[in-house]
């Protein structure tokens, strides 16, 4: 795949970034992955670059991506787009977990209890089966999820890097992001959007057709998977390379186009 193109002058992008395995090395566990202060640094001047059109998009809940970002409290898609924070702070969500959800629920973590390494990790509009830790269980819990999922016509499973992850139908990142480019700051703007799974894939597929930008940061156990995406970085830290770029290229061009009192607010202090 080709290199990611940096904005040019004048480019008004709105970015969406999802965060493990994109902006954070995946960790053995949700819980282990580690934040430097750097990052929180550079999506602050992502955002104002882009003049708040920035919003983070995850299979983690939002009180999750909270305190890992914290102090930001960026506009964000949480639980693949179950839960999605607006610019202007308002909370979205798409209802509550339909019944099929809880059935399985129970029957996949009482599973999960019986094989060790495996860890449950319910979402409440989704829930994860992570076997990172456990990989020989991958082909036996994959198994008995689809034959899960194939009897509830209301969900679906996406298998993603060493996790297995079920979530009502229409919920998916491509969604959420779509109902971001409807709002402001992000509509009219250019979509770009940087992921690095399959659970990204949807989000992948809304940005092309929008005539975005789409980016895959490689997976080194995967290499060169079949992606939706149109171009690829080798690794988080090359992305963020990229972003940082990004940050310098576009904040000339937002500034210069914000009305005065906007300009000001971005100003540094």
């Amino acid at each position: 795949m080709l290199d990611p193109p940096l904005p040019a002058p004048g480019d008004r992008w709105a970015l969406f970034l999802d965060i493990d395995g994109t902006l954070l090395a995946i960790a053995p566990r949700p819980h282990d992955v580690h934040i430097d202060p750097a990052l929180p640094l550079l999506l602050g001047r992502l955002g104002s670059a882009c003049g708040g059109a920035l919003a983070l998009v995850s299979g983690r809940r939002l009180a999750d991506i909270d305190v890992l970002f914290s102090p930001l409290r960026l506009p964000a898609a949480g639980v693949h787009g179950w839960q999605r924070r607006r610019a202007d702070g308002a909370l979205v969500v798409a209802g509550e977990p339909i019944e099929g959800l809880r059935r399985l629920r129970r029957g996949l973590a009482a599973w999960a209890s019986t094989h060790p390494g495996l860890l449950f990790e319910d979402k409440g509009g989704s829930f994860a089966l992570h076997y990172r830790l456990a990989p020989e269980h991958g082909p036996g819990l994959r198994r008995l999820a689809r034959r899960l999922v194939a009897h509830q016509t209301q969900l679906r499973m996406i298998d993603g890097r060493k996790v297995i992850e079920v979530l009502p139908l229409g919920i998916d990142k491509g969604a959420a992001i779509a109902a971001f480019l409807a709002e402001p700051p992000f509509a009219g703007r250019l979509p770009v959007y940087a992921g690095d799974d399959a659970t990204d894939e949807d989000g992948f597929r809304v940005v092309n057709r929008l005539g975005g930008i789409t980016i895959r940061v490689a997976d080194p156990e995967l290499g060169d998977a079949a992606s939706a995406a149109r171009y690829a970085v080798p690794s988080v830290a090359a992305l963020r390379r990229w972003l940082a770029s990004v940050a310098e290229r576009l904040r000339p061009a937002d500034l210069e186009n914000a009305a005065p009192a906007e300009r000001q607010r971005s100003l540094p202090r």
